[in-house]
């Protein structure tokens, strides 16, 4: 069965992360993404460790689904080519700094004015204002400017990285989606494309979901180790005694109490919800003295008869074992090259009625210009004369 955006034609012009995890959320649900890639500047996901045969495993995830068109849009020929397709597609992907599509011929009043319809995403660091527009960033920039890294790490040793890219993902990815399938929904009722501007840096700054409120209202920031949930209660991890770990999550009284007495410590019962921090200290070493009282196998198997919301550290590679994980189906054998399949991570969504589908593994840059082309009317010769002169691959 299709999935539930198979109506969607998608060109995406994104490389890196941001764009393509994004495109890889709507082609698992279902919509035709096509990556418009340039011949003479590959997406540097292409050449990332380790190699699947001759495909880089991040590329192949990445770009699951997706098929890949090459062309050249510093060439007039390649621009032409983006017009014709863009009649026949709803949305357009791209993640250059503001501006460059503009300079290419393929910006958004560029592609309205052949498709009015047109919803055209454009993913930046800093979005398509303001002084910051055309700085250059990454993930930690954005956290830093957002004041997320502010709070983010120890008071011992400072602002930490996140263990995954925030910003560029919950803000550029997650964002540009939710965005684009509201934009949708406005176009089926009123017939209107537009224009959609994510900021990573401005979808970082949104996710202060619990500490703005607080700190609009009473003015005081939150900081390393000072909120309840960022180490400045027992909320943490906590060391066994052969070097594993377990988190520790059981903010609500009647789960820190049967984790207290899981653990021989009854009197810390009393103190979890605990906020000053030589109380916090107190409490978070009795339950590190605790934990290391220990091997991880022990302490396994008696928090596996207690529900207080203490679980493993777990290694990406022991997460893939998990019995939750695999009864979800959160791994998925997609179809590469010679036919062979690649393991790799499933969709998260769960539909009653669709469901997402994997067609084969990201391709290689060009593989499809000239089926795609087919499809749009293209001769032969076209192609050829296309391929002769160098704007497509």
């Amino acid at each position: 069965m299709a999935g539930p955006l198979s109506s969607l034609k998608v060109l995406d012009f994104s490389a890196l992360l941001p764009g393509p995890f994004g495109t890889l959320i709507l082609a698992d649900l279902g919509a035709d993404v096509l990556r418009v890639e340039s011949p003479t500047r590959p997406d540097m996901v292409r050449m990332l460790p380790p190699m699947d045969q001759g495909i880089s495993a991040v590329h192949g995830y990445l770009n699951r689904s997706k098929r890949s068109l090459g062309v050249d849009l510093k060439k007039p020929e390649g621009v032409a080519v983006i017009k014709q397709l863009v009649k026949d597609y709803d949305i357009v992907v791209e993640q250059f700094r503001p501006g460059v599509m503009a300079r290419l011929g393929v910006g958004y009043e560029d592609l309205r004015a052949i498709n009015p319809g047109l919803i055209y995403c454009s993913i930046t660091g800093y979005g398509q204002d303001g002084p910051y527009r055309d700085r250059a960033g990454h993930d930690l920039n954005y956290l830093a400017v957002a004041g997320m890294a502010a709070y983010n790490g120890r008071r011992a040793s400072g602002p930490a990285p996140m263990a995954f890219q925030t910003a560029d993902v919950a803000g550029g990815s997650c964002h540009a989606v939710m965005g684009i399938l509201a934009a949708v929904i406005h176009r089926q009722q009123t017939g209107e494309g537009q224009h959609i501007d994510i900021s990573m840096t401005d979808a970082a700054f949104s996710l202060h979901a619990l500490t703005a409120p607080a700190a609009l209202l009473a003015g005081e920031d939150p900081a390393l180790e000072r909120t309840q949930l960022n180490g400045g209660s027992f909320y943490d991890c906590y060391e066994t005694r052969d070097g594993r770990w377990f988190s520790v999550a059981g903010i609500e009284p009647q789960f820190f109490m049967q984790f207290c007495q899981a653990i021989g410590r009854p009197q810390l019962a009393g103190r979890g919800l605990a906020m000053a921090p030589d109380i916090v200290a107190e409490v978070k070493g009795e339950i590190a003295a605790a934990l290391k009282e220990k091997d991880y196998d022990e302490w396994l198997a008696i928090f596996a008869s207690i529900d207080a919301c203490v679980e493993p550290v777990l290694s990406l590679s022991e997460a893939c074992e998990h019995p939750q994980l695999q009864a979800r189906k959160m791994l998925v054998d997609v179809p590469a090259s010679g036919g062979a399949a690649q393991r790799q991570v499933a969709s998260p969504f769960k539909f009653s009625a669709t469901q997402p589908g994997y067609r084969f593994t990201g391709a290689a840059l060009g593989a499809h210009t000239a089926e795609v082309l087919a499809e749009q009317g293209f001769s032969e010769e076209d192609i050829a004369a296309l391929r002769k002169g160098g704007a497509i691959l």
